[in-house]
């Protein structure tokens, strides 16, 4: 599974991508708002640190709009992944962008409708939100499973990215059912490595080797 860190943050981006766990990243209008930088100048930055897809999302409602956008957002280097809503405006955009050979990432994918819509129009990626489902009480885990179910019956090539997450479990289940990509937040992603009984482990460790006495340097 490919982890996509959730944020325009660049610290926390290059910090995860020296220990090897950033394959891509996602950003939106709001993680762009919350950097307080220019989303072209950050975009940039953020394509340097990482090698794999960067997700930079296209504001117009329109479609005419939403190419131009996505065709300016794409020239800020090789590995960007134009973001468009599954609207249906978005989905023009998609086929006309992936024609084009760009990556692009149909966002905001609420059902197995959807994202059948937007593996037809060529998406490289669909990005179903998890934790929006759960958040009016419906299992947003079931819809990955819809759609990886669906993909697998007819050898749709677009990648299930796995977003909205809000918790560990939320890796764990998309990783059981063969989600391709999840993207989080960099606490999120942080979190993965805690456990409660490694805590305890080490701490019983570490009372143990101070009473030998002892010291490794």
């Amino acid at each position: 599974m490919k982890f996509f860190v959730d944020t325009a943050d660049v610290d926390a981006i290059r910090e995860l991508n020296d220990l090897g766990m950033v394959d891509g990243v996602t950003t939106n209008p709001s993680l762009i708002l919350k950097s307080g930088r220019d989303i072209l100048e950050v975009t940039k930055e953020i394509c340097g640190i990482v090698d794999g897809p960067v997700s930079a999302e296209v504001v117009a409602l329109d479609a005419d709009a939403m190419i131009a956008e996505g065709r300016k957002l794409a020239e800020i280097a090789d590995n960007i992944a134009v973001k468009v809503p599954l609207t249906w405006a978005g989905l023009k955009t998609c086929k006309v962008l992936s024609d084009e050979g760009r990556m692009v990432n149909v966002t905001l994918c609420f059902s197995a409708n959807q994202a059948l819509l937007a593996a037809k129009a060529g998406a490289t990626f669909i990005s179903p939100f998890i934790g929006r489902l759960d958040d009016i009480n419906l299992d947003g885990m079931d819809l990955i499973q819809d759609i990886r179910t669906i993909y697998d019956n007819f050898g749709f090539e677009t990648q299930i990215l796995a977003a909205s997450i809000r918790t560990v479990n939320h890796v764990t289940q998309s990783a059981l059912i063969g989600a391709d990509v999840i993207t989080a937040p960099p606490s999120v992603i942080k979190s993965l490595a805690s456990h409660p009984l490694t805590d305890k482990g080490l701490d019983a460790f570490m009372k143990d080797w101070a009473k030998t006495g002892q010291s490794i340097l």
